[in-house]
């Protein structure tokens, strides 16, 4: 269990001999919120719902006419139910469109694992009020997956509990049997194959898999070097990257490489030392990048501040440029969405958000390919295109317990071809949630904006900022 993080103040330790690249840029938005922005999630209308640390209200960012985020401009939505305020806490998109907030590790600042939960429609821009699986006490600040056929799958942070929701019925059925250890801390990860990966926080070295058809989970060997900080049982977060690989980053300066392919770990690279140790990521966000390439921020010790940044490319860390408030938060203050643009928009609890563009592009082999769309559409109604690899590689995003912001889910992007501006148009019910989807044909349905511009567009799908070829599409 963790104690107040917030309380957490650290001396600002100043960096010396390490490399800094230059291609990589931070960007701050033009329109700053007036809240403290923590957990982002991305819509599937392209917009982005930011939550206010701690607090009842959630906002909205709009990129403007050109798709540009970093000119976007700020909308308050509906505040959650009464009574629940959480703070570290599960999160998802699910396939319908609606957003999940379940648990919290604190209510109203008070840390009290609750097992308070709502749903988000933003078609009303209602909550609804959840009820958690029968029989938990607690929830708090647990880890939660949309497993590859769409579930939405919830674990209770401090048992070895889980359980999977009906949407239709917000009901829930418990799953998950042979877990090793409690879910306290964990995090989990999608692989292509629909398994789930986890980083054992109680359980020496060892990792699991789940595995949603038999609904057990198994022993997946030892991550060979420690990730998890003993005195907190703290552990940062799992990316899977598109060569099969997860790169498993740790609280204690280590980090591991789990290959999908063979079922094999091996030891990463280390975090370099300031001060005769370790920086780490104890809880921290980590982003899957058009390139490749993984970013993550690190911080010395455990909730201590001063974070810097890296982008692991499969075999180095290499530092990249910091935020201007980095040397004010630690590594679990940050959060990371991976956005259509193939930018990160990163927050920190305060004041100040910002949009990272890393150098470098996306191999065209990782990208959505449309097979059949339509040519004509009209305003308000729905339509279906289909295509490959309309989830992307990867969820892209991660944390582990405390947040999760996956965007492993298509988005319709639509341009005019005679202004310029861009347009999204709301997807729902993906016909498959999974990563790496290969040659399997997913079909996503979009409904065309009342306010999109009239006549000849290109549309493209986007799958964790990497756009398909474009198809000829004209609005009536």
């Amino acid at each position: 269990m963790k104690v107040s993080r917030t309380l957490w103040m650290a001396c600002v330790v100043l960096f010396a001999g390490l490399s800094l690249a230059s291609a990589q840029t931070w960007t701050p938005l033009t329109n700053q919120p007036n809240f403290g922005a923590s957990t982002a999630l991305l819509l599937t209308d392209g917009t982005v719902m930011v939550h206010d640390v701690g607090a009842q209200d959630w906002w909205k960012l709009t990129p403007d006419s050109n798709g540009d985020y970093v000119n976007g401009t700020w909308s308050q939505l509906a505040s959650l139910p009464s009574g629940y305020s959480p703070l570290y806490y599960s999160s998802a998109v699910l396939p319908d469109g609606r957003v999940i907030v379940m648990g919290g590790e604190y209510n109203f600042f008070s840390p009290v694992w609750t097992t308070l939960g709502a749903i988000y429609n933003p078609k009303t821009n209602k909550w609804k009020s959840m009820n958690h699986p029968a029989g938990w006490t607690t929830l708090g600040d647990a880890q939660s997956v949309i497993l590859a056929d769409g579930t939405y799958m919830q674990a209770n942070c401090c048992t070895k509990d889980a359980a999977l929701l009906n949407p239709k019925t917000l009901t829930w059925t418990p799953v998950g049997t042979g877990k090793a250890d409690i879910n306290d801390e964990e995090g989990w990860s999608l692989l292509p194959n629909g398994q789930v990966l986890t980083v054992d926080a109680f359980n020496g070295l060892n990792s699991e898999l789940f595995n949603p058809a038999t609904g057990a989970w198994s022993l997946a060997g030892s991550t060979i070097v420690s990730l998890v900080d003993l005195s907190s049982a703290e552990i940062g977060p799992s990316v899977l990257r598109p060569d099969g690989t997860v790169f498993a980053i740790g609280a204690t300066g280590h980090n591991a490489i789990y290959n999908t392919a063979t079922g094999a770990w091996s030891a990463g690279p280390d975090f370099p030392k300031v001060g005769g140790r370790f920086l780490d990521v104890a809880d921290g966000p980590a982003a899957l990048l058009p390139n490749g390439n993984v970013l993550t921020g690190a911080s010395p010790a455990i909730f201590q501040t001063n974070t810097t940044f890296f982008e692991f490319d499969g075999t180095h860390l290499n530092q990249v440029a910091g935020t201007p408030n980095s040397h004010n938060f630690s590594s679990y203050e940050g959060r990371m969405l991976v956005l259509p643009t193939g930018q990160v928009l990163f927050t920190d609890g305060t004041g100040d958000v910002e949009i990272y563009t890393s150098a470098g592009s996306a191999n065209p082999a990782w990208a959505p390919a449309i097979t059949k769309a339509p040519k004509t559409v009209v305003h308000g109604k729905t339509y279906t295109v289909k295509g490959t690899q309309f989830n992307g590689l990867s969820q892209a995003g991660a944390y582990g317990d405390d947040a999760q912001a996956a965007t492993n889910y298509p988005l319709v992007r639509i341009t005019n071809n005679a202004s310029g501006h861009v347009f999204y148009a709301a997807t729902k019910n993906h016909s498959s949630m999974g990563v790496a989807t290969g040659a399997a044909i997913i079909i996503t349905h979009f409904t065309v904006p009342a306010g999109i511009e009239l006549g000849a567009s290109q549309l493209v799908v986007v799958a964790n900022g990497i756009a398909s070829s474009p198809v000829s599409l004209m609005i009536n």
